[in-house]
């Protein structure tokens, strides 16, 4: 999927935990050759080829899986979307830019991006982009889903702890070999060579999204990478957004999610579904968390 896997089993021996991790990046593969946007055999690939002209038909788990994302873009008013793939990229993170896009370029960036423009067929299990130009993609939701899935396949096989992290889209399940929980370190997002705290993984999954590593700063206002997709405008206002809970899928679309929606929206959102818990870095040092995470630390940060 374009990025760095590491898997990690409790097994009775090396060679049955090499085993399984063999059968964990098959199943990786299995899914990126359904739902990768730039792979051009894909099922993704095909839907997005085919935009403005017909629907096309889909694998239930890809079908169901664009379901999902497309009721978290209603849950958020479209803070996510799937259909950002179709984004012009104008905003640049990597040095290069000097002058900020101008309001015409950023509105013109947007106009093939719009959730209510997927039209699903569950009768048919078929996908359909209304305008032409309009492209999907996973990017916030796959290597969480791919993760989960590795997990459900693992546990199915007997193996009773371990982690699959997909980038920072973590799945675990069990404990480590000594009986003590699964851990996270929480990295402070203005000096990344420290940790703020340990968070011992009570719950399966954790998923960081954050705004530390690319960014670009106009006026003395600092804009992430994280793109909304519903305006154009970067993120602004959070610099970390973690979130816990039983699936690493879903705490990545609520991560993505509170990025865009910025420190308030984020938290009212996110108190909606009280099987999943949050640590948020505001652009401004300040932390704030699930009290059942009874994470102490909610001084502002200095760098």
């Amino acid at each position: 999927m374009g990025s760095r896997w590491d898997i990690t089993l409790v097994a009775p021996d090396s060679l049955t935990a090499v085993r399984h991790i063999d059968t964990v990046i098959a199943e990786v593969s299995r899914i990126e050759h359904l739902i990768s946007d730039w792979m051009p055999g894909t099922q993704i690939s095909q839907v997005n080829k085919n935009a403005g002209i017909r629907p096309v038909k889909v694998d239930k788990e890809v079908f169901e899986l664009t379901k999902r994302a497309l009721n978290l873009s209603r849950l958020t008013g479209g803070a996510f979307d799937i259909s950002f793939a179709a984004m012009d990229r104008i905003w640049k993170f990597d040095g290069s830019m000097t002058v900020m896009p101008s309001a015409e370029m950023i509105r013109k960036s947007v106009e093939k991006v719009g959730y209510k423009n997927i039209i699903l067929d569950s009768a048919r299990s078929t996908i359909f982009l209304r305008l032409p130009g309009m492209k999907i993609g996973f990017g916030a939701l796959g290597e969480g889903y791919a993760a989960d899935k590795s997990r459900e396949l693992m546990l199915a096989k007997g193996i009773k702890a371990g982690i699959v992290n997909g980038s920072g889209d973590m799945s675990t399940w069990g404990k480590q070999p000594d009986g003590s929980d699964w851990a996270i370190g929480i990295t402070n997002p203005m000096r990344e060579d420290t940790l703020l705290a340990v968070v011992p993984l009570k719950q399966h999954a954790v998923v960081t999204s954050g705004s530390y590593e690319k960014f670009v700063v106009f006026n003395g206002k600092r804009y992430a990478h994280i793109i909304n997709p519903a305006t154009g405008y970067p993120a602004t206002g959070l610099c970390s957004v973690t979130v816990f809970g039983p699936s690493a899928e879903t705490a990545n679309g609520y991560s993505t999610s509170m990025m865009v929606l910025g420190e308030k929206r984020a938290i009212a959102f996110i108190r909606q579904f009280p099987a999943y818990s949050y640590i948020i870095i505001t652009d401004k040092g300040k932390i704030v968390s699930s009290p059942e995470l009874e994470f102490k630390r909610r001084k502002v940060i200095t760098n």
